[in-house]
């Protein structure tokens, strides 16, 4: 239920259903309110504009990133455990038989993952939950790591929705090992919040960040509004939202 009640908020305060909101407000008060309407036309249009734009989203990613740099020879040895947190399945995937797997996203931090491992030797923890009655992330996360990438996964933790509860129940399957400190591998843009809600569990985190934003580069098509810039906008505001909404349940917990 708190899976669904956070989706379906989600869905109107993120883009793009929150700038067809405007928009369509706009438009319905262009007769009885024109000046209200015109200006929530252009704010609507504007934020739409900026929204799809590569420079301006890719700006506010870096933003978001620039606080974690990737590790370095001197981080190593400094952990006791690697969690790799999911980012989403890909549910009846055709070509494994119709059967729910990881989607792209969390494929990367699996791979990313699964080279900190070799390199360091250091368990592995994945942390998902699941969706109605499909296997948790987890657990899926779990076998993909062993059966494609041939490393073994000592924890699986499949209870968790969302990076707050990712935390508060990889803390406590770790503090029953004996580990607080790990390697913390996710998305650069999605570090921030995972940092923030880690520690607070309790665990000393050192940062693995991976799949940073990066452009070939910078030409006159950065400035040209584009739907994958609008796909990242999607990313980078559920981020900052995300992390304004961590803070208050810290503040108040």
């Amino acid at each position: 239920m708190e899976w669904a009640i956070t989706n379906f908020i989600a869905a109107f305060l993120l883009p793009p259903l929150n700038l067809l909101l405007l928009l369509g407000i706009g438009l319905l008060l262009l007769r009885r309110r024109p000046k209200i309407a015109r200006a929530l036309l252009v704010a609507g249009f504007g934020l739409l504009w900026l929204l799809s734009t590569p420079i301006v989203i890719d700006s506010g990613l870096h933003w978001l990133e620039s606080g974690f740099e990737p590790l370095t020879q001197a981080d190593a040895d400094q952990a006791q455990a690697i969690v790799v947190l999911g980012g989403s399945l890909y549910f009846h995937a055709p070509e494994y038989d119709g059967a729910d797997t990881v989607n792209a996203v969390t494929l990367q931090r699996l791979s990313y993952g699964a080279r900190l491992h070799r390199e360091t030797g250091l368990p592995v923890l994945t942390t998902g939950g699941a969706v109605h009655d499909h296997l948790p992330e987890g657990v899926l996360m779990a076998q993909r790591m062993q059966t494609d990438f041939q490393v073994p996964v000592r924890w699986a933790e499949g209870r968790a929705i969302n990076t707050y509860e990712n935390a508060r129940y990889s803390a406590a399957m770790l503090e029953r090992a004996g580990i607080r400190r790990v390697y913390l591998v996710t998305h650069a843009w999605h570090m921030p919040r995972s940092v923030m809600a880690f520690r607070n569990a309790g665990l000393e985190v050192i940062p693995a960040p991976m799949a940073f934003t990066t452009r070939y580069r910078n030409d006159v098509f950065a400035f040209v509004p584009s739907a994958a810039a609008l796909r990242d906008a999607y990313i980078l505001t559920h981020e900052l939202i995300g992390l304004l909404w961590y803070r208050i349940r810290l503040l108040v917990s």
